[in-house]
């Protein structure tokens, strides 16, 4: 059996943590030989952990530090998309679960649509669709005077 770290140290002082030059807790070990590693971005975000137990996780992020992916040694994973402004527009995991969301420009949730089949739709119709709905009405009106004139 490999030693942990702290066994190959001696140490005795438990629990044992490293942490990196930015404050990131990078290895913990505790007195029954337990151990967590961490691994970090340059933006201190946690990419990598594993632990003596073999469970892992990964995590991507994007460029402005939403995370996209997640995966974990189980085989689940998470999927996401965020718009401009870092507003998660869109999840997807290992499950089968999804949904998509649309925002205004305040930000506010105007459309959410999920794989359970909830639809949401507080978005405001547009004037082409006004227009078409004003021009079936105006058919049917058309078509009913036509037939009353017969």
């Amino acid at each position: 059996m490999n030693k942990t770290i702290a066994q190959q140290l001696n140490i005795t002082d438990f629990p044992f943590t490293v942490e990196d030059k930015d404050g990131n807790r990078v290895y913990w070990e505790d007195s029954d030989g337990w151990w967590e590693k961490r691994e970090f971005d340059d933006a201190n975000d946690l990419v990598y952990s594993e632990d003596s137990d073999g469970v892992f996780e990964k995590h991507r992020y994007d460029d402005y530090g939403n995370q996209i992916y997640f995966e974990r040694s189980t085989g689940y994973w998470e999927k996401r998309k965020f718009d401009a402004k870092g507003n998660e527009v869109y999840f997807e995991d290992s499950i089968g679960y999804w949904e998509k969301r649309k925002l205004d420009a305040k930000g506010n949730e105007v459309y959410h649509e999920d794989s359970d089949g909830t639809i949401i739709d507080k978005r405001p119709k547009s004037k082409a669709i006004n227009k078409v709905a004003k021009a079936r009405k105006l058919l049917k009106q058309a078509e009913k005077e036509l037939r009353e004139a017969k």
